[in-house]
């Protein structure tokens, strides 16, 4: 094995272990995450569940956005997701209103009482996290966001690219 061999195998062997300690920190991230969500549906209609909260969230980062839209985005069943809008619907969190493209369809809207619950739910965990960072200089927080949906780009399945809240063309 000649130096440049084993100075690659040594750079690939910490490249390797690098990586694996960022997985574990998403891991951790995740459940972290995942237990955010479930506080957070909760805070905005008792009883909600988390898969709710996150076609609502995403119906409020999209502003508006077509069942068929947010059904592939989300990577879920129609049956399902249809069932989960008539809900958010009821409790007056979002509106369906005529898409002027595609009359055959009707776009999701957040309804100003949904944005009023999201904002009360929201609150905990983002003085939490202004909190958290609050001693980071803001160019680390631009430059960790920034990494962050770099990485997303580069790993994310086509279909669930995103660039400025909405799917990358195919």
């Amino acid at each position: 094995m000649t130096t440049d061999t084993a100075g690659a195998d040594t750079a690939r062997e910490a490249r390797i272990q690098a990586v694996r300690a960022l997985e574990a920190e998403f891991s951790e991230l995740i459940v972290h995450f995942r237990a955010m969500v479930a506080e957070n549906a909760g805070r905005v209609s008792p009883g909600m569940l988390p898969a709710a909260y996150k076609i609502f969230t995403t119906i409020v980062r999209r502003e508006s956005v077509t069942q068929a839209a947010l059904a592939e985005h989300l990577m879920l069943d129609k049956g399902q997701l249809s069932r989960t809008v008539r809900e958010l619907e009821e409790l007056g969190l979002i509106v369906r209103a005529p898409d002027p493209t595609d009359r055959r369809s009707s776009l999701l809207s957040p309804t100003p009482f949904g944005l009023q619950r999201l904002a009360f739910a929201r609150g905990p965990q983002e003085d939490g996290l202004i909190s958290a960072l609050e001693h980071w200089p803001v160019q680390d927080i631009e430059t960790l966001a920034t990494l962050l949906h770099t990485l997303l780009e580069d790993v994310a399945p086509a279909n669930v690219r995103r660039r400025n809240g909405t799917p990358a063309p195919e």
